[in-house]
C-alpha cells in the first residue's frame, strides 16, 4: 500500500489542493450575497486560506514533477515562496477562527490578535533560518515551525468557531446545517491535531521522533493522504453549509410576503373603513343638512308665508300695517337668502367655479382665520385654466382636511399652504409648526384619527396624483400633494 501511495503521490497533492481551492472558491462566490448572518461576514479569511493553501498544495505537486523530470534541486527563492504561501494560509485559517469566537464585536481585539500572532510567527521564521544549511534543512525546520506555530493552532481555532457557529445556527432554527459545521469542525481538527502535527522529520520538537515517516511505517500511507482526506470532508461540509444562505433569503422572502400581505389586509381593511365611515358621513351630511333647511329657510319660508297672507288681509284694511310686514318680509328674504348661500359654501364653494383655485383657498384660509385665530398664509401662483375641474376641487378638499387637522391637532402656531404650477405640474404644501407625529406608526393603527389621513392619501389617488405626509415630533408637519397636468 505505501508503494501504491508513493507511486500516486501526485495524484493525492492535486485532489488535496482541489479540495481546499474548491471550498475557498465557493465561499468567495457566496460571500458577496447579502446576508444578516455574521458567519457570511467571517468568510473572507476562510476563502483566502483555501485559495491560498491550495494553491500552496498544487505548487508542491509542481516541485514534485519537476524533480521527477529534472532530478534538479529548486532555486532557495522557491522554498521561500512556497513557505510565504504556507504562512499566509494559515494566518487565514487562524483570522477566520478568531472571528468566529470574537464575532463582529471590537474589532480592535481581533486586530491586535493578529499582529501579535503574525510578529510571533515571523520572528520564529527568522531564527530558524538564520543560519541556512547546505543541505537545506533549515527550510524544512522552517516548514516545520510554520505548521507548529501557525497550522495546529488555527486548526484549533477553526474548531472552536464553527462549533460555537453550529450553536448559533441550532438558535436560529437551521439544525440541518448545525451538522454540517460540526463535521467540518471534526475534520479540521483532525486536519490539525494529526495532519499537522506528523511533519517531515527536523531539529524541531518533537518532530525529531513524530513525523511523516513513523505515520508511514504505522499506517502504511502518507501523512499528505489523511491532509487530503480531511480536507476534502472538510470541503464538501463547508461548501454545504454554505446553502443556509438560501435559507435564510427563502425566510426573508417569506416574512416579506407575510409582511406584504398583512399589510394588503390591512390596507383593504382601512379601505372598507374608510367607505363605511365616508357613507356615514354623507349620511350625516345629509341630516345636517335637512335639518338645517327645515331649521332655518324652512321657517324663513313659513314665516313668509304667513307674511304674505297678513299681506293680502291688511293691504285695504291696514296700509301701514301692510308696509311694516312687507319690510319685515323682505328681512326675512335676505336672511334666508345668505343662509342659504352659507349651506350651497360648505357643500361646494361657488369661488372655485368662479374665481379659481388660489383665491379658493385664501379665502377659506380668511374665513378659519375668523373662527379659530389661526395665521393661515396662502402663496403661490397657478395658471387657473390649467387646472381640470376634478383636480381644482380635489386639491381644494385636501387642502380644507390638513387645515382642519391642523387646528385641531397639532397645536401650532402657524399654517403656510404654497400652491405652484409649472412644467405640467401642480403642487400643493400644507406646512405646520405643530408638535408633529410618526405618520408610519399612525397609518398602520387601524385607528379613526388616521382616516382623515388616509382619505387625503386615496382622494388623490382616485385621479392619479399623490399625496405624501412627513412630519416629525416636535417639528411640524407638511402634507404634499402632486398632480400631473398633462
Amino acid at each position: 500500500m505505501a508503494e501504491f501511495f508513493a507511486n500516486n503521490i501526485i495524484g493525492i497533492f492535486f485532489f488535496y489542493g482541489l479540495a481546499f481551492f474548491s471550498m475557498g472558491l465557493a465561499v468567495l462566490l457566496e460571500i458577496n450575497h447579502s446576508s444578516e448572518l455574521d458567519f457570511a461576514k467571517a468568510l473572507r479569511p476562510l476563502a483566502g486560506f483555501g485559495l491560498i493553501h491550495g494553491s500552496h498544495e498544487w505548487f508542491e505537486m509542481g516541485l514534485i514533477i519537476h524533480a521527477n523530470l529534472s532530478g534538479l534541486p529548486e532555486p532557495h527563492w522557491v522554498y521561500y515562496l512556497r513557505l510565504v504561501l504556507l504562512g499566509a494560509s494559515f494566518l487565514m485559517l487562524i483570522a477566520f477562527g478568531v472571528r468566529l469566537i470574537l464575532g463582529p464585536r471590537k474589532p480592535w481585539i481581533f486586530w491586535l490578535m493578529m499582529t501579535a500572532i503574525t510578529l510571533l510567527w515571523l520572528v520564529g521564521v527568522g531564527l530558524v533560518l538564520r543560519e541556512p544549511f547546505p543541505d537545506r534543512s533549515h527550510l524544512i525546520s522552517a516548514d516545520v515551525y510554520t505548521r507548529y506555530a501557525l497550522a495546529i493552532p488555527g486548526a484549533a481555532l477553526t474548531t472552536w468557531g464553527l462549533i460555537l457557529q453550529s450553536q448559533e445556527f441550532r438558535k436560529a432554527g437551521m439544525r440541518r446545517f448545525e451538522l454540517d459545521l460540526i463535521i467540518a469542525a471534526i475534520a479540521f481538527a483532525l486536519y490539525g491535531g494529526i495532519g499537522q502535527l506528523f511533519v517531515s522529520p527536523s531539529a524541531i520538537y518533537p518532530s525529531t521522533f513524530l513525523n511523516a515517516d513513523v505515520f508511514l511505517r504505522w499506517f502504511s500511507f502518507p501523512i499528505q493522504g489523511f491532509r487530503a482526506l480531511m480536507a476534502i470532508v472538510a470541503a464538501v461540509f463547508i461548501i454545504h453549509s454554505l446553502r443556509a444562505f438560501e435559507e435564510e433569503n427563502r425566510r426573508r422572502i417569506q416574512t416579506l410576503n407575510e409582511a406584504k400581505l398583512a399589510e394588503q389586509q390591512h390596507l383593504q381593511a382601512m379601505k372598507s373603513e374608510l367607505l363605511h365611515r365616508t357613507v356615514q358621513a354623507q349620511e350625516l351630511e345629509r341630516q345636517r343638512i335637512a335639518r338645517e333647511l327645515h331649521d332655518e329657510t324652512g321657517q324663513t319660508l313659513t314665516a313668509l308665508g304667513l307674511g304674505l297672507h297678513g299681506l293680502t288681509q291688511n293691504i285695504l284694511s291696514n296700509p301701514q300695517r301692510a308696509i311694516q310686514q312687507s319690510k319685515q318680509m323682505q328681512v326675512l328674504a335676505t336672511n334666508g337668502l345668505v343662509e342659504l348661500q352659507r349651506l350651497v359654501s360648505g357643500l361646494h364653494p361657488p369661488h372655485l367655479d368662479e374665481l379659481g383655485l388660489l383665491p379658493t383657498l385664501r379665502w377659506y384660509a380668511q374665513e378659519m382665520n375668523k373662527h379659530f385665530d389661526m395665521p393661515i398664509t396662502v402663496t403661490g401662483s397657478v395658471i387657473e385654466a390649467e387646472i381640470p375641474e376634478e383636480i381644482r376641487l380635489t386639491i381644494f378638499r385636501i387642502a380644507q382636511e390638513a387645515i382642519t387637522n391642523t387646528i385641531r391637532h397639532a397645536q401650532a402656531k402657524q399654517i403656510l399652504v404654497i400652491i405652484e404650477s409649472e412644467n405640467e405640474m401642480i403642487q400643493l404644501n400644507v406646512e405646520d409648526d405643530g408638535r408633529g407625529f410618526d405618520v408610519a406608526g399612525v397609518l398602520s393603527r387601524n385607528e379613526k384619527n388616521c382616516l382623515g389621513l388616509l382619505g387625503m392619501i386615496e382622494r388623490a389617488k382616485l385621479i392619479g396624483g399623490e399625496c405624501k405626509i412627513y412630519s416629525t415630533h416636535g417639528e411640524g408637519t407638511n402634507v404634499e400633494v402632486q398632480f400631473n397636468l398633462a
